[in-house]
């Protein structure tokens, strides 16, 4: 249960840091000063990259998907919405798997495992680097000729102002009803959430004992942002419990238990591979640790696994609907860009992984 409060912790504190638009102030920022198509496309990825890992690849998405889409369209780069997009969500993916708190599931493989967050981070930075090199290289292959964009003037503000402001018939979103615009008019809120994310790493790490963890961050946002606690997704955590519940009983059964364990045993990180495109990779890690114990692997698998079909990870389906969304009649271009961009992806890496003796 030590995984789930630390996983509800650092999902609370992350929620809290996006209801005050801190990662979009941050996003504005940076953008403010790309002047031609192809950096605007870098900052993007990059934003997504990074900061998938530390706020999750979910969050990421949900931060920044909508954030880039409307920033196209200041750019006057509708018709890259698609693949830019694409772009983003396998750069969530391959950057969140560098961390153990980049992904659930990579919280809970930490756990199970014993291992250290910096042999953690040992054994998928090969992987996240592979990833990144490949994310740059297409950039600069796609973008190569493109020019200047004309982006309205203005700071990191001003942008801001442009891709949050609220339409006249719908209510403010939390970024302005909380703080106005970004992070800036109320700077004790960023500060206190920073130091209960310090302390929710040091939680992870061990430093930090589990029930100061809980209390810090309970009695903070009790104070701070009750909404949090509403507007927060508790659908991850009771899948894990239901899952912890569902593999219980399956071990239970000696002829399931032999026929998973033979299965598993053989080849895990194909088998990750494989199980995620089709269940997803949080679910495939749950069931597939029940009846092994390679653990390196399987780390590897269930990340890799993320690529590939759009259920593969289902942080890729944040990204689906709001593009969809903006753009209706591009559900199948954007299925056909997204499979060929991850089956590319998901094929460099696993050989990768091969080469590496896994």
């Amino acid at each position: 249960m030590s995984t789930i409060a630390q996983l509800v912790c650092l999902m609370i504190v992350v929620c809290g840091m996006q209801r005050i638009g801190v990662f979009r102030s941050i996003g504005a920022r940076l953008l403010s000063r790309v002047r031609t198509q192809r950096g605007i496309v870098m900052c993007l990825v990059a934003l997504t990259f990074v900061s998938a890992m530390f706020i999750t690849n979910d969050v990421a998405l949900v931060t920044f998907i909508p954030f880039a889409i409307s920033v196209l369209i200041m750019a006057g780069m509708q018709a890259d919405t698609i693949f830019v997009c694409t772009l983003m969500t396998v750069a969530a993916n391959m950057g969140s798997m560098l961390t153990p708190i980049g992904n659930a599931h990579n919280l809970y493989l930490k756990a199970v495992s014993g291992m250290s967050t910096l042999d953690f981070l040992r054994l998928m930075a090969p992987y996240s680097a592979v990833a990144a090199v490949l994310l740059v290289v297409v950039v600069f292959v796609v973008f190569s000729r493109r020019g200047g964009v004309a982006m309205p003037d203005g700071d990191g503000a001003s942008l801001e102002r442009r891709v949050l402001a609220p339409l006249s018939d719908k209510p403010a979103p939390d970024e302005i009803r909380l703080m106005g615009y970004g992070s800036g008019s109320r700077p004790w809120r960023l500060g206190l959430y920073a130091a209960l994310f310090v302390i929710c790493l040091l939680a992870v790490g061990g430093i930090v004992p589990l029930w100061a963890m809980i209390l810090c961050v309970s009695v903070a946002f009790a104070f701070c942002d009750r909404r949090v606690f509403l507007t927060m997704d508790w659908g991850l955590p009771l899948t894990f419990v239901m899952f912890f519940v569902f593999i219980g009983n399956m071990r239970r059964i000696p002829a399931f238990l032999a026929m998973a364990e033979a299965l598993v045993g053989n080849h895990p990180l194909e088998v990750a591979v494989g199980f995620s495109q089709i269940i997803s990779n949080v679910p495939t890690t749950l069931l597939l640790t029940g009846f092994s114990g390679a653990w390196k692997p399987l780390i590897i698998g269930t990340n890799l696994g993320g690529m590939g079909t759009l259920i593969a990870s289902m942080a890729s389906l944040v990204s689906y609907k709001n593009v969809t969304m903006h753009y209706p009649h591009g559900k199948t271009r954007y299925l056909l860009v997204y499979s060929a961009v991850n089956v590319v992806f998901l094929a460099v890496l696993v050989a990768a992984s091969w080469a590496m003796g896994y």
